[in-house]
């Protein structure tokens, strides 16, 4: 039996998440597909200038594993420049760092992944209503549980 993939803790998810060529139609492109935790390992990395070791950390996974999702990272990203074809980033093995809730009062809070563990929050920690509901934390069309392929972890699947 094999080993239960261990989810990736990712902190943004980028609103643009399609990217294409200019000049060539959309249906004469190839489209490589980037999980959304080999683009937060491409931030970590190149945008923050995390070290590994700490990129890793941030995303509760080791340092090989780091270095692996990091590598398919780049080999895609530039696979798609230098042959001209779509990047499109979805699905993956993650959920997210943080979660964002608001109360129809309108107040707005932020709930750590540990915490959502236990359950959803039980009120507003502002005005103590308990009709509150989650913000969707991912991109449009990012929604559910599963492998890659697949969708990434929202409200609707996998883990929280």
């Amino acid at each position: 039996m094999p080993r239960p993939t261990k989810w990736r803790r990712v902190a943004y998810v980028p609103e643009v998440t399609y990217f294409k060529p200019t000049g060539i139609p959309l249906r004469a492109l190839e489209e490589v597909c980037l999980c959304v935790e080999e683009a937060e390992a491409l931030r970590l990395k190149d945008i923050e200038g995390l070290e590994q070791g700490e990129c890793a950390a941030m995303m509760d996974i080791s340092r090989p594993t780091f270095h692996r999702v990091l590598a398919a990272a780049r080999q895609k990203v530039s696979d798609a420049l230098l042959n001209g074809k779509a990047i499109r980033i979805e699905g993956g093995n993650f959920h997210m760092d943080r979660y964002r809730w608001e109360c129809l009062q309108g107040h707005e809070w932020e709930v750590p992944f540990e915490a959502m563990e236990a359950g959803p929050p039980p009120a507003c920690p502002s005005c103590h209503s308990v009709e509150i509901r989650p913000i969707q934390p991912l991109a449009a069309g990012v929604v559910g549980g599963g492998r890659r392929g697949r969708r990434g972890a929202g409200w609707q699947g996998g883990r929280p």
